[in-house]
């Protein structure tokens, strides 16, 4: 029999004890969402939940907890809390690392550990279907000649629709009143019901109004447009809406993505097996099937890619905080 040396047999043990040190989860999972029931980061985890659960790729359930406080803040708090703890999933968007940046949180990203994004929603300029706002350029030359009389409305107040607004403003020269509501939902009604002149809803939120006739879009912040499907209304559908930068509007992109999170102290292994459940959740047909659904871009980032598109995206936001005056001193 040939002898091991010592070296090889050092090796074997490691790469045993490594096999036997490789992250499971323990006990049910929880997915901690920063949004309340029925919201789209809701449906995000939810859909995530459900096809973990069908293809099997978990040995552990789920559990979905709620906590949508303070714009979400109440999610990113827990994580403080549960430092460490290698079962809890936080779900979110760009609130995570934007939320502190306008207000005092009793967090900050040193609570946080990136684990992946796996879409990202667009945002469009929507106007009611009868407006006297045939394309962008109009609506921004009203603007223009009446500074702060006609409105906008989005979801929560120095959010991601607010920031986009207020981009707009800073890009173009018109001055808008915005007006926050609680949700796409709510922004959407306001708008089919006339009571403001437009919205910047992601597609999802709007769709049903513009099935039914009641709204429009004029244009979607993307460098190139949405993907061809089925016509949603008088025979166009997301890919005959042109681009705001081609009708005049110079923001060539403008993306909320959908992430996930771990608390910091997290173990590296666990990240990377949460990270690798996610990536096989996006190359489900079932995933492709809900990014078709809700008309968003399905776009799988790891973790060490979802730090650099935060930092990207940190940073112009942050430019238009500054310029607002919103940043937290």
């Amino acid at each position: 029999m040939k002898k091991l040396s010592a070296g090889m047999v050092l090796a074997a043990t490691l790469a045993v004890a490594g096999q036997a040190m490789a992250f499971e989860p323990t006990r049910p999972v929880e997915f901690v969402v920063a949004s309340g029931p029925g919201g789209g980061t809701d449906n995000f985890a939810r859909t995530i939940q459900s096809i973990i659960t069908k293809r099997n790729l978990m040995s552990k359930p789920m559990v979905i907890l709620n906590k949508g406080g303070g714009s979400g803040a109440e999610a990113f708090l827990y994580a403080k809390k549960n430092e460490g703890d290698a079962n809890k999933l936080y779900f979110g968007t760009n609130n995570a690392y934007l939320l502190p940046r306008v207000a005092k949180m009793a967090y900050s990203m040193k609570d946080l550990q990136p684990v992946s994004a796996l879409a990202f929603d667009e945002f469009l300029i929507w106007v009611k279907a009868d407006s006297a706002y045939k394309t962008p350029k109009e609506l921004i030359d009203a603007g223009k000649a009446e500074p702060g009389k006609v409105a906008f409305a989005g979801s929560q107040s120095k959010d991601t629709d607010e920031t986009l607004v207020a981009l707009i403003k800073q890009t173009t020269g018109a001055k808008f009143k915005y007006l926050p509501f609680n949700g796409g939902g709510e922004v959407g009604v306001q708008l089919a019901g006339g009571h403001v002149a437009a919205n910047v809803n992601n597609p999802n939120e709007n769709l049903g109004q513009w099935q039914a006739g009641a709204v429009k879009p004029l244009c979607v912040f993307s460098p190139t447009p949405m993907a061809k499907g089925e016509p949603v209304y008088d025979g166009k559908g997301w890919g005959d809406i042109p681009t705001c930068v081609s009708q005049g509007v110079p923001i060539d992109n403008y993306k909320m993505p959908r992430t996930v999170w771990a608390a910091a102290g997290t173990p590296p292994d666990a990240i990377a097996y949460y990270a690798e459940v996610m990536k096989k959740v996006s190359e489900t047909p079932e995933w492709a099937d809900y990014i078709k659904k809700t008309s968003q871009t399905g776009d799988y980032l790891g973790p060490d890619k979802l730090q650099e598109f935060i930092s990207s995206s940190e940073t112009n936001a942050v430019k238009v905080f500054k310029e607002e005056g919103w940043l937290v001193q």
